[in-house]
């Protein structure tokens, strides 16, 4: 079970409609995990239908990374010694990705970045108006199907005008470290509520959900954070 006191990170639900649904999520944008989470968490969204609101929360997998990044192979080599040994891994990811409308694409990657800069991007976003949810989108296939390098300054203006924030204030942001410490200081603050990895997922400030969870799975978990006991516990179950 985490500790109630993650509910610190989230928010206020004040303003809510009573029936809306509130999901923080916490993930990394080189996480391929968190990306299947993303696309299941969308498609369990759209089958309640009712009123949601999700917020995204930053976590770095590779908080050492150099700021440079690694080139692929460094990378798992460092992570997993001979890289064949991930290949099946891959290989499974890659197949649960397409029943999920992702197309991996790990033969593109040339170099798995540092995800500070596209963790302020996504916190620059949700905080002047964009939908964080579709932002966290374009990054992530960005990376995972078209090998773009997501650390890099100006593939990260490309993909927040899209959304459409201007280059010169996107820019701004990813050099202001005002905003990288809010950054690393709210990754620090889930860290120390007992997150060791992502997707996770805090429903209603009720039920900690962790890993890629099947769609029809994070489904019976809504109506259980939605209509399930009364509790006065702002966090419940942990769902793994």
């Amino acid at each position: 079970m985490i500790s109630p006191s993650l509910t610190n990170i989230t928010g206020s639900t004040e303003g809510l409609a009573p029936a809306t649904l509130q999901v923080d999520v916490i993930a990394d944008l080189i996480c391929p995990w968190s990306y299947l989470g993303k696309r299941r968490l969308d498609e369990a969204l759209e089958a309640v239908h009712g009123p949601s609101q999700v917020s995204w929360h930053p976590f770095q997998i590779n908080p050492t990374m150099p700021e440079s990044g690694l080139s692929f192979n460094d990378y798992l080599r460092s992570k997993f010694g001979d890289p064949e040994t991930i290949r099946p891994g891959l290989e499974g990811l890659t197949e649960a990705g397409r029943q999920a409308g992702i197309n991996f694409r790990f033969d593109r990657l040339k170099r798995v970045p540092n995800t500070i800069k596209a963790h302020q991007l996504l916190q620059f976003a949700q905080s002047n108006g964009c939908d964080s949810t579709q932002m966290a989108e374009a990054i992530m296939q960005a990376f995972f199907e078209h090998g773009r390098d997501i650390g890099d300054t100006d593939v990260l203006v490309q993909l927040g005008e899209a959304a459409g924030l201007e280059a010169s204030a996107i820019r701004a942001a990813l050099e202001d470290e005002t905003l990288r410490n809010i950054v690393t200081a709210e990754e620090a603050q889930v860290r120390q509520n007992g997150v060791t990895g992502v997707p996770a997922f805090l429903i209603n400030k009720r039920l900690f959900v962790i890993g890629a969870q099947p769609t029809e799975s994070l489904v019976n978990i809504f109506d259980r954070a939605m209509f399930g006991e009364e509790s006065d516990l702002e966090v419940s179950t942990t769902v793994h």
